[in-house]
């Protein structure tokens, strides 16, 4: 009893509730308490054996029974939560422990149930190593010596149900560490919402989502997001997109918004940087420690199903970025979790990104793997999410990732790789192919990891089973090349054709995402040379090279409309641009290339298939003009033709495989997109003349800093 007096009773229920004939309830602070009957009628006046709060009476055993306790003037009648046995099944804990527990979120955290017609919530928590574990808040003064929790030793999880808990109400839990040491309170780590920062606390959910009305959307799924579908992505941090009274927009106000915008513009799917809860906003979400739960400044995870509905039924799909590489060391969060190093490894040559100053996560231990597929799992399945964006997966697959000699342990074969995480990763694609199989799973990865998106098998070890991989070495190879005075771009030629020997080597995505716009990065527009014409010309063409090369396309907000700043993710972007001519031009030039880039079928159909591109010409050097061909059995041949120097090239020869008449259905520097006008009035005619390996060629004039798009005139029928 001391013990329980004391707050370092490892086992209340010993001790608490009803026992051979006795009932010993502890409320400190009560001034009374006795048994009652379901119906009211005092079973037992309960006696203050000690001046702590602890009461015991006699109660015949068996007998259902509530406690009428006395606050000192008011009455609270309520179950015992101590008269409730064990609650977590045995094939839920086997399941925890051996890391396959796919349902977590409906296991562990506060679950609003009832049981034996009691409504109620029922807490667990994994703390294998401490000693004592109770879940305080709102409904107990944050009291730790009011509501203890059981052990169940099997899976180290600690559980209790509490009668009569209303949604909305915060909680915590208080946990001692091995040596009886009290930690931080802390949040719960598989919590459903979470309230807003500054505050820490987890907040009880009542379960389920609105309807969801997406059955279309998800019928199409397998099609939508097979390999060679068109997937043009707009990259979007919620907080700053638009703002409104000098605050973000809420969830419901993005699907009024963002979603039209983004169906407008053409983009196929709309992936958000992480919206789990954060403790720090200028990590924009990628040092998460709520890996259940949307942000609570956006609304309720109600409101944030709603938008992702909203999405589906204008035929915008929705990618999140997940976190698992790493998480930040705040006090409340998963650090140290019961005393111990539980989430993240002991050793700082491990579980430290010196970086990011966060933890990485110890995925070589099955509850923390189960943790986070889990996790993967519930977005998909619960939020109706269509994909994961991986981040950071390379410095998840190397131990010595940005780390000196001595920094760093070696993996059981003394090797580098960080076998844990391949297997993590392995797991991860494997578990969603076989739960979600229309799922995406796209990774960022900077470096030639080979395998990342072959399929998981045991002839291929090390591959990890992405559905896609972003192509950093494309990205910063162009954007080197474009950002070169045109004078100059002679020397680094290459520079725009060298992505295209290993095109082929995975399935890619080409991005421009937020990481090339921030920490004097410069926005896409600054990063272009010459005078302000000069650089909207230079975009608008980097743009359709982009486009037309092979590859998924994802763009930063802000991009579309040549934003002239860098991005700041505190405040909104600068949508006043668009009164201007040149910025408006340019979001119609974004908007027409997603809306070719999605109907012709040569553009995506074959982008991981090397026989639906054919350089027609990659070595005019003196003139730095690029032509290549896109093609798809069944469908037009496109042919691109980029000028990148400030020169208009007049009869201009490149081969074509076919003579006759061919449309120019896009030209960057076409007056609506701010351009000189200069071109082809819309055609150009291809005569027998053989060029370039192919049967014909057509003559062409090439508008300075300009990408022309043609394809034969059948194309029209």
């Amino acid at each position: 009893m001391h013990d329980l007096i004391a707050g370092r009773s490892s086992d209340p229920f010993a001790i608490l509730g009803p026992h051979e004939g006795t009932l010993t309830a502890f409320l400190p602070g009560a001034a009374g308490v006795q048994a009652i009957s379901p119906e009211g009628q005092v079973l037992t006046q309960l006696e203050q054996v000690d001046p702590a709060g602890v009461f015991a009476g006699p109660l015949a055993t068996g007998t259902s029974y509530l406690l009428r306790i006395d606050w000192g003037g008011s009455l609270q009648e309520t179950e015992d939560p101590y008269s409730f046995g064990p609650l977590l099944g045995e094939v839920d804990l086997y399941l925890l422990a051996e890391g396959r527990h796919r349902r977590l979120a409906e296991c562990l955290g506060a679950q609003m149930m009832t049981i034996d017609d009691v409504p109620g919530v029922r807490f667990a928590v994994w703390a294998p190593n401490a000693r004592r574990v109770s879940v305080v808040g709102d409904f107990n003064t944050w009291d730790g010596r009011r509501h203890p929790m059981r052990l169940r030793h099997d899976a180290g999880v600690w559980e209790i149900f509490i009668p009569r808990l209303a949604a909305g109400m915060r909680y915590k839990f208080e946990i001692l560490g091995p040596n009886w040491e009290p930690l931080p309170l802390k949040a719960d780590p598989v919590a459903a919402a979470a309230e807003p920062a500054p505050g820490t606390a987890s907040i009880i959910t009542a379960p389920g989502l609105p309807n969801w009305t997406d059955q279309t959307w998800q019928d199409q799924a397998c099609a939508r997001n097979r390999p060679g579908a068109p997937m043009s992505v707009y990259e979007v941090h919620v907080l700053s997109w638009r703002q409104a009274d000098g605050g973000p927009l809420g969830w419901t106000e993005l699907a009024a918004q963002l979603v039209p915008y983004v169906r407008y513009m053409g983009f196929t799917h709309v992936e958000l940087m992480p919206i789990m809860v954060h403790p720090f906003g200028g990590s924009w979400g990628y040092q998460p420690l709520g890996q259940f739960a949307p942000i609570a400044s956006m609304g309720s995870a109600g409101d944030f199903a709603a938008f992702v509905n909203a999405c589906h039924e204008a035929g915008v799909g929705v990618i999140l970025d997940w976190v698992p590489a790493h998480f930040p060391n705040d006090a409340h969060g998963l650090e140290r979790f019961d005393g111990t190093a539980l989430y993240e490894h002991a050793d700082p040559r491990e579980g430290l990104h010196k970086d990011w100053n966060t933890l990485i996560y110890n995925l070589g231990r099955n509850e923390v793997r189960g943790f986070m597929i889990a996790s993967a799992l519930h977005w998909i399945e619960h939020f109706h999410i269509d994909g994961l964006r991986v981040d950071a997966v390379a410095s998840m697959l190397y131990r010595d990732y940005s780390r000196n000699p001595g920094e760093w342990v070696p993996n059981i074969h003394g090797g580098r790789e960080n076998l844990e995480s391949v297997a993590f990763l392995r797991e991860l694609s494997s578990t969603l192919l076989e739960c979600c199989p229309d799922a995406l799973l796209i990774a960022e990865e900077s470096t030639a990891w080979p395998g990342v998106t072959t399929p998981v098998s045991n002839d291929a070890p090390m591959a990890l089973g992405f559905s896609s991989k972003w192509n950093m070495g494309w990205m910063h190879d162009t954007l080197r090349y474009m950002e070169v005075d045109p004078l100059y771009r002679r020397y680094h030629h290459s520079d725009l054709t060298f992505g295209m020997i290993y095109a082929y080597s995975e399935r890619f995505v080409l991005p421009l995402s937020h990481d090339e716009v921030v920490h004097g990065k410069k926005s896409l527009l600054e990063k272009m040379p010459g005078d302000i014409w000069q650089k909207f010309a230079n975009l608008r063409a980097y743009f359709g090279f982009m486009w037309t090369h092979p590859g998924q396309k994802l763009l930063f907000m802000g991009g579309e409309f040549a934003q002239a700043r860098e991005w700041n993710h505190d405040i909104s972007l600068d949508w006043h641009l668009l009164d201007d001519p040149a910025h408006r031009g340019m979001q119609s030039l974004v908007r027409d290339l997603n809306h070719l880039y999605r109907q012709q079928p040569s553009l995506h159909a074959m982008d991981d298939n090397p026989e639906g591109f054919a350089w027609m010409i990659d070595d005019d050097v003196a003139q730095s003009v690029f032509a290549f061909l896109r093609s798809s059995p069944g469908a037009q041949p496109v042919l691109v033709v980029c000028n990148l120097t400030p020169v208009p090239r007049l009869g201009y020869q490149v081969g074509v495989p076919a003579a006759g008449l061919w449309r120019e259905v896009f030209n960057s520097d076409a007056l609506a997109y701010g351009g000189s006008g200069m071109g082809n009035a819309g055609q150009a005619m291809a005569y027998t003349t053989p060029r370039h390996g192919q049967p014909a060629a057509i003559e062409l004039t090439l508008p300075p800093l300009g990408t022309i798009i043609l394809m034969p005139e059948l194309a029209a029928s």
